[in-house]
């Protein structure tokens, strides 16, 4: 990476601080390609935490220039509110992490759309939010009302937390990891929602399908898998089982969110899956990602689609 190319670097990082001072988000996503000489460093804005993210080793010289500056950046007035800098080696084995300033927490509280939960910011891999789904969990907010909603591959259950924000009049929750269900029960009673609306399975989904059935049927399904977990799921060998299940589970005007986040695999792979395996189900659109997970290639990026009865 080009240590000249860090004027834009620290440029993105202040806008961003300017237009979410106290939400969570993505400031600076070089992954996307959009920015040549600073392809393999993110950095994020959580809980007043600043963590930057190097994917590929980098030379001295730009290892000490993004110092300096991460450092210049916190003694200026308007940026007191940063309560510690880090920097995470994602290219070494566990990722080791260096600290420029305070302390990390294991677990912060975040707001997202003024909604809040709980993330493991020290954590590689499963912090607790996906950044890139926030206009996702907007429009299930936005969408909700009165709705009984399925959210497969639950996770920390930030799509449950949007639903009932947004009025649904329950959600179910399925994801084989008690512990992300469980983090899931913390997130909604952070925002002291009804947790009585809320169910939480701890089950693999494809030996519950009788049991999700019958708290159906769902006028909004949320199908979030993973790209691949080992020894469970597969997403192109998968993902059609899914699929198929759909029509069965709906009610006659239901719609279906159907998310890949796979550079793998294009927008295509969900439609033309859907027309095969549940083709009384038609493709609508795909939702926009966040402007700051902007990528040279958006079949590469996560791909939110929508599809109703």
């Amino acid at each position: 990476m080009n240590p000249q190319a860090l004027f834009v670097f620290f440029s993105k990082l202040k806008e961003g601080l300017v237009l979410a001072p106290t939400e969570v988000r993505r400031l600076f996503h070089g992954r996307g390609r959009t920015y040549e000489g600073l392809e393999q460093i993110t950095c994020d804005w959580i809980g007043q935490h600043l963590v930057v993210q190097l994917f590929r080793p980098v030379t001295d010289e730009f290892l000490a220039e993004l110092t300096k500056g991460l450092e210049s950046l916190a003694s200026e007035p308007d940026y007191v509110s940063i309560r510690s800098i880090s920097i995470q080696h994602r290219y070494e084995q566990g990722a080791p992490t260096q600290f420029l300033l305070g302390e990390q927490p294991d677990k912060v509280e975040v707001v997202e759309s003024g909604l809040k939960y709980w993330m493991n910011i020290s954590s590689n891999q499963n912090s607790g939010l996906f950044l890139d789904m926030r206009l996702g969990r907007d429009w299930v907010r936005a969408n909700a009302k009165g709705k009984n909603v399925l959210n497969l591959f639950a996770y920390t259950c930030g799509f449950s937390v949007a639903a009932i924000a947004g009025g649904a009049t329950q959600v179910v929750n399925v994801d084989m990891a008690s512990s992300s269900l469980n983090r899931g029960r913390d997130n909604h009673h952070l925002n002291n929602q009804e947790v009585s609306r809320v169910k939480f399975l701890a089950h693999d989904i494809f030996k519950s399908w009788g049991k999700i059935k019958r708290m159906g049927p769902y006028d909004l399904i949320i199908s979030d898998p993973p790209s691949f977990q080992k020894g469970s799921f597969a997403l192109t060998k998968d993902y059609q089982k899914i699929l198929r299940r759909l029509p069965d589970l709906l009610t006659e005007n239901g719609q279906v969110l159907a998310c890949v986040n796979s550079p793998s695999v294009t927008s295509d792979f969900v439609i033309e899956g859907m027309a095969e395996h549940a083709p009384t189900l038609n493709y609508l659109q795909r939702l926009d990602n966040p402007p700051e997970f902007a990528d040279v290639d958006s079949e590469a990026s996560l791909k939110v689609q929508l599809f109703s009865r």
